[in-house]
């Protein structure tokens, strides 16, 4: 369950003003803590989960057991959320429009991949960034993709006046900053997808953000969007951190829409791709997600949505035209500058620590502690 401690590099650069959101292991068990003024404050006596803690928004971190100074901090660093649904939205940005729909003609197949990418986006690539989803002239466009035969499912999530919305994985199964981050055993096509996550409480009011990898395999969701659990929700196979940043006077959701979100994966055998994800390319905006998330349904404990990326990696590793897949010993930074870096290390998901600490064992925790009254 735990992570490595805080590193300083995976720190925003001015950490020291702004306030964030988090969990630590301590001695006794996942505490959330509030950090103000560069100082952190263990906010179990206060709310004991991170969930409570964003329903209490806004309070005073010294209302918390202070734990001194964010950079000398020594104790494991969890994942920032814990009865949070995890939630995520696809196909947000054209480009991740276009990629799955070469999961979807390829069959998952890479070596198949590189032909269908021309053409897709010789014939989509630039009217599929022009159109606003749901309006008429996204209908009109999709009329025309018909009619080419070159409609798919994945287009109508982009340009249509639905989101795609799904959840990634079950509540508690998030692992953090420098923990091991898991895919299948048995796939051979997969990336990471580096993206923002909004944390929305029960109302639905986004109450601040943190950086995510919504681990994907494409060989799997390739062959079948009905596959789509088995590519997405996977032992390990979603990190968030490493700290949620509360929006203040001083980080708003204009700073969520403006982000610019980059990528690097070191290979074991020294193989280096970079990539980026504007989000300010994205066809549907942060709120819009949330509203669409919400829906008709009620989240008690809120939720953490992933919004999408622009990243879609074809630079080759092994063979022309092969594009990207991981390896064991990859390691992965997602980084930006008003939310820090989330670095992760690659493993198979049956390599990575189990996950044994789920919603009985929390409860357990929290009743020995006393923080149930």
């Amino acid at each position: 369950m735990p992570g490595a401690p805080l590193l300083l590099d995976g720190l925003p650069a001015d950490w020291r003003s702004g306030l964030f959101l988090g969990r630590v292991e301590t001695a006794d068990g996942p505490s959330p803590i509030l950090v103000e003024g560069g100082i952190a404050f263990d906010m179990s006596r206060v709310a004991p989960t991170v969930a409570q803690l964003v329903e209490r928004l806004p309070l005073s971190a010294d209302q918390g057991e202070r734990l001194g100074a964010l950079d000398t901090l020594d104790l494991p660093l969890l994942s920032p959320i814990d009865l949070q649904c995890v939630k995520a939205c696809g196909v947000t940005f054209a480009l991740s429009a276009i990629e799955r729909v070469i999961e979807e003609r390829a069959r998952g197949n890479a070596d198949a991949a590189a032909d269908i990418r021309a053409r897709l986006e010789e014939r989509v690539g630039g009217s599929i960034r022009a159109v606003v989803p749901g309006s008429g002239q996204a209908a009109a466009l999709k009329q025309a993709l018909i009619e080419d035969g070159v409609w798919s499912q994945y287009l109508e999530v982009a340009i249509g006046p639905d989101a795609e919305v799904f959840t990634k994985s079950p509540v508690l199964s998030t692992v953090g900053a420098g923990a091991e981050i898991g895919i299948r055993s048995d796939s051979t096509w997969n990336n990471p997808e580096p993206e923002i996550v909004l944390i929305v409480d029960a109302s639905g009011r986004a109450v601040g953000a943190t950086l995510g990898n919504d681990v994907n395999l494409r060989d799997f969701e390739g062959r079948s969007a009905l596959l789509l659990g088995k590519a997405k929700d996977n032992n390990a196979s979603c990190s968030l951190g490493p700290l949620i940043r509360l929006f203040d006077a001083d980080f708003t959701i204009d700073d969520v829409r403006n982000a610019e979100v980059e990528l690097t994966i070191d290979g074991p055998e020294g193989y280096r791709l970079e990539g980026s994800s504007s989000m300010n390319q994205i066809s549907r905006d942060p709120l819009e997600l949330v509203r669409q998330t919400l829906s008709e349904h009620h989240y008690p404990d809120g939720f953490a949505l992933f919004l999408g990326t622009l990243f879609a990696p074809v630079q080759d590793r092994d063979e022309p035209g092969r594009g990207f897949t991981h390896k064991v010993g990859d390691v992965v930074a997602i980084s930006t500058p008003r939310l820090g870096k989330l670095v992760n290390p690659v493993v198979t998901s049956k390599e990575a620590a189990p996950w044994g600490f789920g919603l009985a064992a929390l409860m357990t925790n929290l009743a020995k502690r006393g923080l149930l009254a």
